[in-house]
């Protein structure tokens, strides 16, 4: 194990580790249990006491009173004693159950191996793991006695007090919580302490609400209906006939709808002994769209052989599917999951945007019907803890979502498929733990003893280094490797994992690759030509109306116009709270003018006059998906136009509506930012237009390229995916840029041994590993300060590491928070680690925030 996964060298780590008593079940005689409790800036473990009437097996989720609040725990290690340092008359009760049997042995080797890896703090991975509201804590509330506060009060209390008063009299129940109270009145503490003492006021705790089942009443009949009694009455029996019918079972909403009968009817009939009236559990789900079943599809030879691969392997193995755009990864997804239900197992699915769930799980429900779930962050709390807990049952179901799925419980896990593995999305940022979902899925993976796919047309450059130097690049030549990304773990009682790579290099049924046609805005603006659309995008998109076609537009920002800038001084209107520039968005023809930020999402109106030298010449510069669109209305009237954008697909459901319209011919061109680039499989689009590709290829960031590469190459992909013949137009300054040339030429491997080739000088990943430390607060002189310190510290205790900084970010101010960063550099083959992180933090005041990002992609 690296030294990253040694820093966490607590009792807590030490105890999680031992096998034995600590996960066995059924000790519910024992009477004390130790637990991690859900308390920020409290680490570590606690002991309580079992009560009698109580079962509590290692793993339960629980809720136990902690100084005055009732919060979360988890069920860590069942004990025969209570430690000798504690008096056991001090030893509280575990309050209640919240869930039973969640955390398995290998679920918590798992979450300790994040914990340690990616610096966080245990507990801090359990949230992540969870769904919503099942850790909660109580809180402190202050009510009002009215009964016993005498006329004239006021004049016997202080100010504070006499505020207090005024506020909790305004409120009906003369109630509010604590911390409302301290944010409405100054100095409300004081206040609260005097009332109490007079006895005019109370202080209690609200008990945690956690997400609990859904319970709806039933009606079950229970009297055979040719022996009715004589003392119903006809409208009863007719009531019994509808139930009878019906199979004997209804929900009673459904039977007082059916039969326009009243709720006290009902009851009458549970009275007199022919029904009964239960509450059961209704699962919360998305309503999803009926689907038409489908039936697996007739595989090219390469995706059989793949197939075959993939289904003969019964333990922990990785397998990089690379295969082009349109090759068909996700039929061979299907029918190897197939073959994981016919064994009575489960299968994890993970996309890297919520965007690409919808149209990947109605692929998935018309092959398999109800076995799908879906999870991710999008989802109501209830609906994830519904999600949640059905996969504990242990049925053989598949689960698909983003990157928080990695934590599925599914007992019985047989395959986990990462689906466009390169995505930058699955890499975690804030909260911590930044983990990445990949690196989590090979744990996951490791631990299960099962396969891992990971899938792409465009790999990482961390997977194709992994499989080429481990595991052979021969198709379905596996052999014996070390880990790739991450730490396998020492203590493993798996072998270490074989590799498979497995090319699909032909589209199905042999449909060619779009030509990428690259065209020189610099020419265009030499000829006349100012347009935002080429001459030969514009010629494209008339063709493509006139044939009754349909195509994508993709542009790297949303928003109109990426700044606003004064003609006459040069003066660039900035957010106030960050150090970026304001994007300027429309809405709808006469509307208000609103210039936005994109990093807190400040906005305000646009100004009629440059704040610094009052000109009324304000010019819009650069274009977004806006801006596009409302070009294209007045180029191209007849257009019609779907906006893709974080802008358009906010509210719950409206990935799956825009694609739906589109995809049903309700519009003839779909235009959008990135995530047009993942996973639309949409037959009838012939064109795909790039509207200024430079924007992705100037970043300050060593994997500028890559994404670059990454990004326009799943976009081109998107063309030609139906019977007709795709194009793709990539509009650039840059036209001899070597990813521009890699694009056009569909040349993944040359561009990548190019791009590897540079990083290996530079020890940059996949050779070199990065740790980046990031700092912020809103004292400017007071983060530069303990950046400074935690570097000389770093420098004090350096092993092999190279320090870069400390600096400011690339955007040194959001949100009114300054940001500093230090970055470490371990050269290849060297053990990754850091001081002591208590030591760290310890140097940072309680105005400043320090977070570790291990392997960190955004360096921004």
């Amino acid at each position: 194990m690296s030294r990253v996964g040694k820093m966490s060298n607590s009792r807590l780590s030490m105890l999680l580790a031992e096998p034995g008593a600590s996960y066995q079940s059924g000790f519910t005689d024992n009477r004390w249990v130790e637990v991690l409790v859900d308390c920020p800036g409290r680490q570590g473990l606690y002991v309580y006491r079992l009560p009698p009437d109580l079962s509590v097996n290692p793993g339960d989720v629980l809720s136990v009173p902690f100084r005055a609040s009732v919060m979360g725990a988890i069920a860590i290690k069942i004990l025969d004693s209570p430690p000798p340092e504690l008096a056991p008359e001090k030893i509280r009760e575990v309050e209640d159950v919240l869930c039973a049997g969640f955390f398995r042995q290998s679920y918590w080797h798992l979450l300790q191996r994040i914990a340690q890896y990616y610096c966080t703090p245990l507990i801090s991975v359990v949230r992540v793991a969870l769904p919503p509201g099942l850790l909660t804590r109580s809180q402190r509330r202050i009510r009002l006695k009215r009964t016993v506060i005498p006329d004239g009060a006021e004049a016997f209390v202080n100010t504070t007090a006499r505020q207090l008063l005024a506020l909790l009299s305004s409120q009906a129940d003369g109630d509010y919580s604590f911390f409302y109270l301290q944010r409405q009145i100054r100095g409300a503490s004081r206040g609260v302490q005097e009332l109490l003492k007079r006895g005019w006021v109370e202080s209690y705790l609200e008990v945690p609400k956690p997400s609990r089942p859904k319970l709806q009443k039933a009606v079950t009949l229970v009297a055979d209906t040719l022996s009715l009694g004589t003392e119903l009455t006809r409208r009863q029996r007719e009531i019994l006939e509808v139930l009878r019918r019906s199979g004997g079972d209804l929900w009673l909403k459904d039977l007082l709808q059916i039969c326009q009968t009243t709720y006290s009817t009902v009851k009458l009939l549970e009275q007199k002994g022919y029904v009964v009236i239960l509450s059961r559990e209704v699962l919360r789900r998305t309503s999803e769209p009926t689907v038409a079943g489908d039936q697996p599809k007739s595989l090219t030879q390469a995706q059989t052989q793949a197939l075959e691969v993939i289904n003969n392997l019964d333990n922990y193995t990785q397998v990089l599917l690379h295969g082009v755009t349109g090759s068909g990864k996700t039929e061979v997804y299907l029918q190897a999951i197939a073959a994981v239900l016919e064994q009575g197992k489960s299968a994890l699915v993970l996309v890297p945007e919520i965007g690409l769930t919808p149209q990947l799980t109605d692929r998935f429900r018309a092959r398999f019907g109800d076995k799908i779930s879906v999870y991710h962050s999008a989802l109501a709390n209830g609906e994830r803890y519904d999600t949640w807990r059905q996969m504990l049952t242990g049925e053989p179901q598949i689960v698909i979502g983003t990157r928080s799925a990695v934590f599925a419980p599914l007992p019985k896990l047989s395959l986990i498929v990462l689906d466009e593995e390169h995505d930058s999305s699955f890499k975690q940022n804030q909260p911590a733990p930044a983990y990445h979902a990949r690196t989590v899925a090979q744990w996951r993976a490791q631990l299960e003893n099962c396969p891992l796919v990971l899938g792409s047309a465009t790999p990482s450059l961390e997977t194709w280094v992994s499989v080429r130097e481990q595991g052979g690049m021969a198709r379905g030549d596996g052999e014996r490797g070390e880990w790739g990304e991450g730490e396998a773990g020492d203590n493993s009682p798996i072998s270490r994992p074989r590799f498979y790579y497995l090319s699909l290099p032909e589209r199905i049924q042999s449909r060619p690759m779009p030509p990428v046609e690259v065209v020189d805005m610099r020419r265009e603006l030499q000829q006349g030509h100012r347009s935002i659309f080429s001459r030969s995008l514009e010629s494209a998109l008339q063709h493509m109306q006139e044939q009754g076609k349909q195509g994508i537009l993709f542009i790297n920002r949303r928003g109109h116009s990426t700044f606003v800038s004064c003609r006459s001084c040069g003066y660039v209107i900035e957010c106030p709270y960050c150090d970026v520039s304001l994007s300027y968005h429309y809405t709808h023809q006469g509307a208000a003018q609103l210039l936005r930020c994109h990093y807190c999402n400040y906005g305000q109106p646009h100004p009629k006059a440059c704040p610094n030298c009052s000109s009324p010449y304000l010019k819009f510069f650069g274009s977004g998906t806006q801006r596009v669109t409302h070009e294209l209305r007045k180029q191209f009237p007849g257009l019609r136009l779907i906006r893709f954008d974080s802008d358009t697909t906010r509210t719950k459901g409206s990935h799956r509506k825009l694609l739906t319209q589109f995809a049903n011919g309700e519009a003839d061109l779909l235009v959008g930012t990135q995530m047009l680039t993942k996973g639309l499989d949409l037959a009838g689009v012939t064109l795909v237009g790039v509207v200024a590709a430079d924007g992705l290829l100037h970043l300050g960031d060593y994997r500028a390229a890559e994404r670059a590469f990454q990004t326009l190459t799943q976009v081109a992909g998107r063309a030609g995916r139906g019977d007709d013949p795709g194009k793709v137009i990539i509009q650039t300054y840059s036209p001899q840029h070597p990813v521009i040339q890699a694009v056009q030429r569909h040349d993944y491997e040359s561009f990548t041994e190019a791009e590897l080739a540079q990083r290996a000088q530079l020890d940059y990943p996949p050779y070199g590993h990065l740790i980046l430390l990031r700092l912020s607060s809103l004292d400017a002189a007071e983060v530069e300060k303990v950046a400074e310190e935690i570097a000389d510290r770093l420098a004090i205790a350096k092993s092999d590491y190279e320090i870069l900084g400390p600096a400011p970010a690339s955007v040194m101010r959001v949100a009114s928070r300054y940001r500093w960063q230090i970055l470490l550099k371990f050269p290849p083959h060297m053990p990754v680690g850091l001081p002591n992180l208590e030591e760290l933090r310890k140097i940072c005041s309680k105005d400043v925030s320090l977070t570790i990002d291990v392997d960190p992609l955004n360096m921004m």
